[in-house]
């Protein structure tokens, strides 16, 4: 039995599989199997596939049912004691399972650990973004106000802990990542190893980008974690709701629109006023501030400088 099983969901992803597979394949842990889950596509996985000789790596196809079901596939038919869930479009550093697999090997009790991540471009450039959290132990309120993992491509899970929580719920098309870890962290201590070995490829056209959808099931998925906890975790809630509309007001600046950003910042603080001390809270008021002065055009320039500038110091440490 491999003691890991990576679990790739894929739809139409050849454009970037064969690159996210090799990184599976060059990792310095080689106790592993690769389920790949091709989820309906209608390119050429299959033929691709039967050329694949690493006989660890297996492609199981089934009618698209969306990446929930894929996951849950890959769960069903995964025959490691770890399972780490990879999109098809990601990259991973060659050290990542290794370090995973260590930090659960030593602590027996966590359920889940996660890393740090580095955004890339689609031609894995870095974008000058890292998300990077030093959350761990009992981290469910920060699971749920504010998903530090940040992509399903960083956990590993143990397997066991899907036969206490369950699987992906597949009624959600947004946000199923956040609904598990959720779920886990209400049971389980995670772990985190603090070094950025996820390579997370953001793309134009991404799925993530129907915001509609994903508002509703953030905001699904905020419910249903509050059904049933002890009433004095309830005043999460509040400060959940309140990231929520930063991040709505996040989108506004995006648009150019300083008036939607300034009513969904008005949002925020009439969930939580707290959230006005917060450094996302400080940097959206200066976003909003720089669009009212300059328009739209000058803050685009200045956070163009802004990116260039963290480009550079990445490439001193990446």
């Amino acid at each position: 039995m491999p003691k890991v099983s990576v679990v790739i969901p894929a739809y139409n992803a050849m454009a970037f599989l064969p690159e996210t597979l090799e990184s599976v394949l060059k990792q310095t842990f080689t106790d592993f199997e690769v389920l790949i889950v091709n989820d309906g596509s209608s390119d050429h996985i299959v033929e691709w596939a039967t050329n694949i000789t690493d006989p660890r790596v297996k492609l199981i196809s089934q009618e698209n049912q969306r990446v929930s079901v894929a996951r849950n596939t890959g769960i069903a038919n995964a025959q490691g004691e770890y399972i780490a869930f990879l999109d098809a479009d990601d990259l991973w550093e060659p050290t990542k399972l290794e370090k995973q697999v260590r930090c659960l090997d030593d602590q027996p009790e966590v359920g889940l650990v996660y890393t740090w991540t580095l955004l890339v471009d689609q031609d894995n450039n870095p974008t000058g973004r890292i998300f990077a959290s030093h959350a761990e132990g009992n981290v469910w309120e920060e699971v749920v106000a504010n998903d530090m993992i940040s992509s399903g491509s960083s956990p590993m899970v143990r397997r066991s802990c899907f036969e206490t929580v369950g699987v992906f719920d597949r009624s959600l098309a947004y946000a199923p990542d956040r609904d598990m870890w959720i779920r886990i962290a209400f049971r389980y201590p995670f772990a985190v190893v603090k070094e950025p070995l996820l390579r997370y490829r953001q793309l134009p056209n991404s799925f993530s980008k129907n915001r509609q959808g994903m508002i509703q099931d953030l905001r699904q998925v905020t419910e249903k974690a509050f059904q049933s906890v002890p009433l004095e975790l309830l005043y999460v809630r509040n400060r959940c709701y309140a990231i929520i509309n930063l991040g709505l007001a996040w989108l506004g600046i995006d648009d150019g629109d300083y008036e939607k950003a300034l009513h969904f910042r008005r949002q925020a603080f009439l969930h939580h006023p707290q959230v006005c001390f917060s450094e996302n809270f400080l940097r959206l008021s200066l976003a909003i501030a720089m669009i009212r002065w300059f328009g739209p055009n000058g803050y685009d320039g200045v956070r163009s400088l802004t990116h260039v500038l963290h480009q550079r110091l990445l490439s001193v440490f990446t």
